[in-house]
């Protein structure tokens, strides 16, 4: 670990793997969302094998759901957003997706979070805007997060963009990340990439980190 200032420099994901300093985050695993995802059911069973490590490794976690406003409170980012992604002309063709209680606003069964960890919701892309994520993480002393979900080029992409200026190291977990378009998912990594903030890393490399921090705690309390 480097330092400067009195202060620790991570580098490295061995560096910020530290159950007191590292949060998970599961984007937006809703059944509205999955179902417009091509490969949906594998990156679902990716998130899931993450998910089940950092709950033994007594990891933080947080799950985010995208919320539609009714139209009565849509306003003009709001009817704009709508009008591009549901390819319309006009903002009374637009309707809203996620109401709250619509079926595709839930997060799909496999994603139910335990009594100890978090939802929240949100109508901005970054999960950082307009949520208690900030505030919760700061409050528990969190340092780094890793992301897994959907979809990378829409809202993991934003999120991840502003938690590096808010301070954070994102972890981004490349294949547990879904997208709706390929080309423009590999073009937000290459984007977050030549920025250099962000550490990248798999499935299988994460889940041994969480190994190794369960391995820790268990030794800790022995």
């Amino acid at each position: 670990m480097q330092r400067a200032s009195g202060l620790n420099i991570p580098q490295t994901l061995d560096e910020v793997c530290d159950p007191t300093v590292l949060a998970l985050v599961v984007y937006d695993m809703q059944a509205g969302i999955l179902s417009q995802i091509a490969n949906g059911r594998q990156i679902t069973e990716r998130v899931i094998q993450v998910l089940d490590a950092a709950r033994k490794a007594r990891i933080r976690i947080i799950f985010t759901r995208h919320m539609s406003l009714p139209k009565e409170l849509m306003g003009v980012s709001q009817l704009r957003t709508g009008k591009a992604w549901q390819r319309v002309r006009s903002v009374d063709e637009v309707k809203p997706w996620f109401l709250r209680d619509s079926p595709g606003f839930h997060l799909i069964p496999e994603m139910t979070p335990l009594p100890s960890e978090a939802v929240f919701d949100k109508i901005a892309m970054s999960a950082f805007e307009g949520t208690p994520l900030n505030i919760a993480l700061r409050d528990c002393g969190i340092r780094a997060f890793a992301i897994v979900g959907v979809a990378m080029e829409i809202g993991i992409e934003p999120t991840v963009r502003h938690g590096a200026d808010l301070g954070y190291i994102p972890v981004v977990i490349k294949d547990a990340c879904g997208c709706g378009h390929r080309d423009a998912a590999e073009r937000s990594i290459a984007s977050l990439e030549f920025a250099g903030d962000t550490l990248f890393t798999d499935v299988d490399t994460m889940c041994a980190q969480f190994q190794r921090m369960q391995q820790e705690l268990a030794r800790r309390a022995s």
